[in-house]
């Protein structure tokens, strides 16, 4: 399985936000947590449930989200 493949994204779940696979633990969460200091042990801890792959796949949904975006400069007048 490819940790993509671990992120869901549902209508009626989170209204429509991606998550964690068979939870309603969102990428958003995981990734806000990892951003102001809590471990990967700390989260696995906190959240049993959960696996290192888990984590990482919300971290490898985030880096593809990103791959794909596109940023166009705006001058000001």
């Amino acid at each position: 399985m490819k940790l993509r493949d671990r992120i869901e994204a549902k209508p009626g779940v989170l209204g429509g936000k991606p998550v964690i696979e068979g939870t309603r633990i969102s990428v958003e969460l995981i990734l806000d947590f990892l951003a102001s200091g809590t471990t990967v042990e700390e989260l696995l801890k906190d959240y049993p449930h959960l696996t290192r792959e888990d984590i990482l796949a919300c971290v490898a949904y985030a880096a593809d989200t990103l791959r794909s975006e596109r940023v166009y400069p705006v001058s000001s007048s």
